[in-house]
């Protein structure tokens, strides 16, 4: 296929998984149908099937878009600080900043459903929480290392680093449920230096 028509597609591609995105912030998944996400970009149904064949792979694909950004606006931080200790900080600080904007979106995407819809609803959330902690797992342990060959931690096991890992994203987790649940990110960064502070106090020589 020609260079100019898959870029034509890309195009059209993102201007799909945009106008889905309002209108599930809009009205919540549920209410949302296909014909709706084609009317949306100026599309009849028929073309739009051609892109995705479900409501629910336009679900995915938009997931996959809000991820990305959120996992590019982490790693982008984390590029700007030198020692380990700073890449570490700013991970965090990073990702509860990009939750804080995206928070409307997510809030409103099980507006209407019933109960057969939020089981299947919630099952999606813990395949994409899953993804969520693989693919920022694989970026703290590309943090540690580089700790290690700097020589700002000591040598760690695969078990330690697994460990050190899981306990910086579920005490982030736990973080942004408090913070989400107050709405007060006023006090994200003296909180977070606590965090790192107490897990560096281990990791360092």
């Amino acid at each position: 296929m020609p260079v100019i028509n898959l870029v034509k597609e890309d195009i059209v591609q993102e201007q799909i998984l945009q106008a889905a995105k309002r209108l599930f912030h809009a009205h919540g998944l549920h209410k949302v149908t296909m014909d709706d996400v084609a009317k949306a970009v100026g599309k009849g149904r028929s073309s739009l099937y051609y892109y995705y064949n479900s409501k629910d792979e336009i679900f995915e694909a938009v997931m996959n878009m809000e991820i990305g950004e959120m996992l590019a606006a982490i790693a982008h931080a984390v590029d700007q600080v030198q020692t380990v200790e700073q890449k570490i900080n700013a991970f965090c600080i990073a990702k509860l900043r990009v939750l804080r904007q995206k928070r409307a979106f997510y809030s409103t995407l099980d507006t209407g459903m019933d109960a057969d819809a939020m089981s299947h609803f919630n099952k999606t959330k813990v395949i994409h929480h899953n993804l969520i902690m693989k693919k920022e797992g694989a970026l703290l342990n590309q943090i540690l290392i580089f700790g290690m060959e700097t020589g700002e931690l000591r040598s760690m096991s695969k078990k330690d680093k697994d460990m050190v890992i899981f306990v910086l994203l579920s005490s982030l987790h736990g973080l942004k449920r408090e913070i989400l649940m107050k709405n007060n990110f006023e006090n994200v960064g003296p909180v977070v230096n606590t965090l790192i502070h107490m897990v560096m106090n281990g990791l360092k020589k």
